[in-house]
C-alpha cells in the first residue's frame, strides 16, 4: 500500500507491502494479546510488523502497541480504513497489491493531471452521443471531444464526513447509471422545484462535480447530506446507516421534487375534456363515436386482463398495498404508484396551421354545453425522471382454493428485494419435480430448464464443502415462486366472505430501464440483528428476465447488463460500504471506496459480496439506431423544415434501450401550445431537428405530436386568469363571512366542516394547488347515533357559520351536514357532556 499523493501524512513511507488477501486472512484471526476475535481488529502497517490487536470496543491493544513501538499506521481489518496515531487522523492509501494477490492486475487511477496520457480505448466500449447546436438545430454527431478529457470523467471520490460510506457508495452507484446522470448533466434546465430542501439541485451539483472534465481527487457531499437529514431524521447524527434505505429516501425525494402530472390525452380516443367554470357550467369536447370507442376499448382490456391473469402462478412480495384491478363485477381499479439547445425563435401568440402531412393537435370535436355537478377530485398521475428510469410493473394474483376466484393486482416498483435461499430452498428450486411443475404452470421454471442432473449434482456436492452455491437467478426464482396462503396466513376471500386457503403468484408486466435489485442480507429481530453472508454469484452481462415476464409483457428486450454493485463488508452491527461501477466512457470497472477510486478486474467484481445491484437493459439495436440517426445529419438540406422535440425524450433516445414513443408533453399543453408558466425557459425544454431526422424518429418510435412552431397558449392564459379570479373571489367571500361569524355573539347554530377538506380548499385558493378540491367530505368527522349523524369525538373538524357553509356547499356540494349547538340548557347538560367537550375541542377555521 504506497501512499496516495493526495494525503499529507508524513509517516506513509514506513508502510510495508501488503496485499488485500493478507488483510482478509488477518481479519479472521485474534488479538495477539487478549486473544479476542473480530470484528474490528486492527493490523499494524509498519514495514516488517505483523501485529494484530483489538480496538476500543475491547482493551484497545492496538493503541498500546503503537505507543510502545512507535508504529504509527494501523488499518481496521473490517472496514480497511487507515488511522495514523501520530497525526491523529484518518489517512488514505492507494492499493499496492503484491505478486500473490488475486487482483494483481488492478491499477490505480492516473492523477487528474496525468489522466490524459493514455489515449487507448477499451474494445467494445459504447459510443456516447451528444446534442450540440448546429446552425439553429441539434446534431446527433458522435462524441468528438478528446479522449484525454473523457477518460478522467466520473472517477472522482467522495469524502467520508462521518460514517457516511453508506451514502457515498449509493451515490457512486447512482452516478454510474447513464440515463439518470445524463438527465442531470444535459437537461439541467428541467431541474426546477419550489419544494424544500431542493435536494434535486444538490444532487445536480454533485453529479456535475463528479463528471466534470477537470476532475478533482474527491468532492465533499455536504449539501446533499444536509438535505437528506432534513427530510429523514434517521440520517441525522454520525451512526452507520443502511445504504439501500438511503437510496429509497433519496429517490423518493427526487421524484417528489421533479414530478409532473401526466397530461390528458388529446387525440380522438382520449375521452372527454372538461373546462370547469365558476357556475358549474362546462364546455365539453366530445369526439365522434367516443362512447362507442370507449366501450370497445374497455371490453377489450377487460377480456385481455381476465383471460391472461387467470392462469398466472407466481408469488409477489412488494411494499405497496394491493387493490384488485378487475373485481368479480367487472369494475376496474388501480393501485399504481408512479415514482417517473439550439436557437429558439420568438414565440407568437397564436397557433399555427397544421403542418402538411402531420395530424392536427386539435381534431374536430362536437361542442356541447351542459351542467356538470361536482365530482370527486380526480386522482392525478405523475411521472419524473426517477419513474422513467427505475419504474417497472408487477402483476400479482391470489386464487381462492375454495371458489377459484382470482384477485389481480397491478403494482409499480422501483426496486425488488430478493430473498437469499438456503439449502432446503435451493434443493426445492433445483429439483426435477419442482421444475416440471413450474414449467407446466408457465412459471419461472424456464430459468432452470437447461440445467440437467449432472450440473445439479455437482452444485449439490459443492454445497457440502463450500456452502450453498446461490446465484442471482436462484434469488429471482425464489421471489417469483408461488406461495401457499394457509394456516396463520390464510386469504380473505371477498366472494366467500371468510378466510380461505389460497395461492399467491406474480409476474413482471413491464421491465424498468434500470433494474435495482436488493438482496435481503440483514435480518432484524427485537433484540438483535444478523447478516446473511452467503455469496451470491451474479452475471456482469446477459441477466435474462424472460422467465419471469408475463406473456403479454410490454418489454421488447429482457436482457440486462450490470452497471454497479454496492457491497457491505462486516457484520450487521458494524461494517463498511463500497461500490464497484462500470465506467460508461471506457467500459472498465472501478472500486469506489469513499475518497479512493481504483481500477479493478472483472473477477474482482464477480467475487464481491453484493448487497444492491443496478442492471441496465441491453439492446444492440438501440446503439445501431443512434448511429443511423447521427448519419442523417450529414444528409441535411438547408431548406428542410425544422421540428421541435422534447429535450428529455432525446436524452432517453441517447441513453435508454427502449426510449418509448416521442413525448412532447414536456413543453406542450393539452391545446398544443406552450403553457405560460414554461414560456420563460422553453429553450431548456426543446431541441430543434431537421425534418429528415424527425421523420425517421417519428416513423421508428411514433408518439408526438409534430411541432414546427412554438406559441404561448392563449387558452391556457385565459384559464389561468379565470382561475386566479375564482381563487380571489372565493377567498374574499370566505374571509368576509368568517369575520362576521367571529363577531357574532350568540350564533343559533354552528356548522362543522372537515379540516382535511378545508386544507385542500385552502391550498387551492392560495395557489399551492392548481386543482380545486372535490365535494365537501364530512364522512370522517361524523358518527351515527340512534339514526342521527353527530360530530365524532376528537374529530379533525372546524366551525363555520351557516352562511359560510351555504357558500361553500353551493360551489362544491357534498356533505353530510353536521351542526352543534353553542348553548346547552342545564337540563341537557349531563346527557350532553361529551358533545360539549367536543364543541370546546373543535377549533374555528
Amino acid at each position: 500500500m504506497p501512499p496516495a499523493s493526495s494525503c499529507d501524512c508524513p509517516h506513509l513511507d514506513c508502510v510495508g507491502e501488503i496485499t488485500k488477501e493478507e488483510l482478509i486472512q488477518k481479519s479472521h484471526g485474534q488479538c495477539q494479546d487478549c486473544k479476542v476475535g473480530g470484528p474490528n481488529l486492527w493490523a499494524c502497517l509498519e514495514n516488517g510488523c505483523a501485529y494484530v490487536g483489538c480496538g476500543e470496543s475491547h482493551t484497545d491493544h492496538s493503541t498500546v502497541h503503537s505507543q510502545e513501538t512507535r508504529h504509527n499506521l494501523t488499518v481496521n481489518l473490517t472496514t480497511l480504513r487507515v488511522w495514523c496515531y501520530a497525526c491523529g487522523k484518518e489517512v488514505f492509501l492507494e492499493r499496492k497489491l503484491g505478486p500473490h494477490s488475486p487482483h494483481a492486475n488492478t491499477k490505480p487511477l492516473p492523477s487528474p493531471q496525468n489522466a490524459g496520457q493514455d489515449n487507448s480505448r477499451a474494445p467494445g466500449s459504447p459510443t456516447s452521443l451528444r446534442v450540440p447546436p448546429n446552425g439553429g438545430c441539434e446534431d446527433l454527431d458522435m462524441e468528438t471531444e478528446e479522449e484525454d478529457e473523457l477518460r478522467a470523467r466520473g472517477l472522482t471520490g467522495l469524502k467520508n464526513i462521518g460514517n457516511t460510506c453508506y451514502m457515498n457508495a449509493a451515490l457512486q452507484a447512482l452516478s454510474n447509471c447513464p440515463p439518470l446522470t445524463q438527465f442531470f448533466l444535459e437537461c439541467g434546465g428541467m431541474v426546477r422545484t419550489d419544494k424544500k430542501p431542493a435536494l434535486c439541485k444538490s444532487y445536480q451539483k454533485l453529479v456535475s462535480d463528479l463528471w466534470h472534465k477537470n476532475r478533482v481527487s474527491y468532492v465533499v457531499p455536504t449539501n446533499l447530506f444536509q438535505g437528506i437529514k432534513a427530510i429523514n431524521p434517521m440520517f441525522r447524527g454520525y451512526s452507520q446507516q443502511d445504504s439501500q434505505e438511503f437510496l429509497r429516501c433519496l429517490m423518493d425525494q427526487l421524484h417528489e421534487e421533479l414530478k409532473e402530472p401526466l397530461p390528458e390525452p388529446y387525440d380522438q380516443s382520449s375521452g372527454i375534456t372538461v373546462d370547469d367554470e365558476d357556475t358549474n357550467e362546462a364546455e365539453m369536447l366530445i369526439p365522434e363515436q367516443d362512447e362507442i370507442q370507449a366501450n370497445r376499448e374497455w371490453q377489450k382490456e377487460k377480456n385481455m386482463i381476465n383471460d391472461f391473469y387467470l392462469d398466472m402462478d407466481k408469488d409477489v412480495d412488494t411494499t405497496t398495498e394491493a387493490t384488485p384491478i378487475i373485481s368479480s363485477q367487472g369494475a376496474i381499479k388501480q393501485n399504481v404508484k408512479l415514482y417517473f439547445s439550439g436557437h429558439i425563435p420568438k414565440m407568437s401568440s397564436s397557433p399555427p396551421k397544421a403542418a402538411s402531412g402531420w395530424p392536427s393537435l386539435n381534431p374536430a370535436h362536437k361542442k356541447v354545453t351542459t351542467f356538470s355537478p361536482p365530482k370527486n377530485k380526480r386522482q392525478k398521475k405523475y411521472r419524473s425522471v426517477i419513474s422513467d428510469v427505475f419504474d417497472g410493473t408487477i402483476v400479482s394474483s391470489v386464487q381462492c382454493l375454495t371458489c377459484d376466484r382470482v384477485s389481480v393486482t397491478l403494482e409499480n416498483f422501483q426496486d425488488i428485494s430478493l430473498p437469499i435461499p438456503g439449502k432446503e430452498d435451493l434443493a426445492k428450486l433445483h429439483s426435477s419435480t419442482h421444475q416440471t411443475s413450474l414449467v407446466k404452470a408457465g412459471s419461472c421454471g424456464e430459468a432452470y430448464a437447461p440445467q440437467g442432473w449432472i450440473a445439479f449434482v455437482m452444485e449439490y456436492i459443492k454445497s457440502w464443502f463450500w456452502g450453498p452455491v446461490v446465484t442471482l437467478q436462484d434469488c429471482l426464482a425464489a421471489f417469483f415462486a408461488r406461495d401457499e396462503l394457509k394456516g396463520d396466513n390464510m386469504y380473505s376471500c371477498e366472494k366467500c366472505k371468510k378466510l380461505r386457503n389460497g395461492v399467491k403468484f406474480c409476474k413482471m408486466q413491464s421491465l424498468p430501464e434500470i433494474l435495482c435489485i436488493h438482496l435481503k442480507r440483514f435480518r432484524h429481530e427485537l433484540m438483535f440483528s444478523t447478516k446473511i453472508s452467503t455469496h451470491v454469484s451474479f452475471p456482469l452481462e446477459g441477466l435474462d428476465l424472460q422467465p419471469f415476464l408475463a406473456k403479454d409483457g410490454s418489454a421488447q428486450t429482457s436482457n440486462y447488463d450490470l452497471l454497479s454493485v454496492i457491497c457491505h463488508h462486516g457484520t450487521a452491527s458494524s461494517g463498511h460500504y463500497i461500490a464497484y461501477c462500470r465506467n460508461d466512457v471506457n467500459n472498465l470497472w472501478y472500486e469506489f471506496d469513499d475518497q479512493s477510486v481504483t481500477e479493478v478486474s472483472e473477477s474482482c467484481v464477480q467475487n464481491a459480496e453484493a448487497y444492491v445491484l443496478f442492471y441496465k437493459k441491453s439492446n444492440e439495436d438501440a446503439l445501431k439506431e443512434r448511429r443511423r440517426v447521427s448519419g442523417l445529419f450529414s444528409m441535411m438540406e438547408p431548406s428542410l423544415l425544422q421540428f421541435y422535440i422534447s429535450r428529455q425524450w432525446l436524452n432517453k433516445f441517447k441513453t435508454f434501450a427502449e426510449p418509448g414513443p416521442i413525448s412532447n408533453d414536456d413543453f406542450l399543453c393539452s391545446h398544443g401550445g406552450v403553457p405560460p408558466n414554461k414560456a420563460t425557459f422553453i429553450d431548456d425544454l426543446v431541441v430543434m431537428l431537421p425534418q429528415n431526422v424527425w421523420d425517421h424518429l417519428y416513423s421508428r418510435y411514433g408518439g408526438g405530436p409534430a411541432v414546427n412552431h412554438l406559441y404561448v397558449c392563449h387558452t391556457c392564459q385565459i384559464e389561468i386568469e379565470k382561475l386566479e379570479k375564482r381563487r380571489k373571489s372565493e377567498l374574499d367571500m370566505f374571509v368576509r363571512l368568517n369575520k362576521a361569524f367571529q363577531e357574532e355573539e350568540s350564533p343559533v347554530v354552528i356548522y362543522c366542516i372537515s379540516m382535511q377538506w378545508f386544507r385542500e380548499w385552502e391550498g387551492f385558493v392560495k395557489g399551492k394547488d392548481n386543482d380545486p378540491p372535490g365535494p365537501i367530505d364530512n364522512s370522517k368527522i361524523t358518527v351515527n347515533k340512534n339514526g342521527h349523524l353527530t360530530l365524532k369525538q376528537g374529530a379533525d373538524s372546524g366551525q363555520i357559520s351557516e352562511e359560510t357553509w351555504n357558500f361553500l356547499h353551493s360551489i362544491y356540494g357534498g356533505g353530510p351536514l353536521v351542526t352543534v349547538r353553542p348553548n346547552i340548557s342545564h337540563q341537557e347538560a349531563e346527557s350532553s357532556q361529551s358533545e360539549e367537550k367536543i364543541e370546546v375541542e373543535t377549533r374555528s377555521v
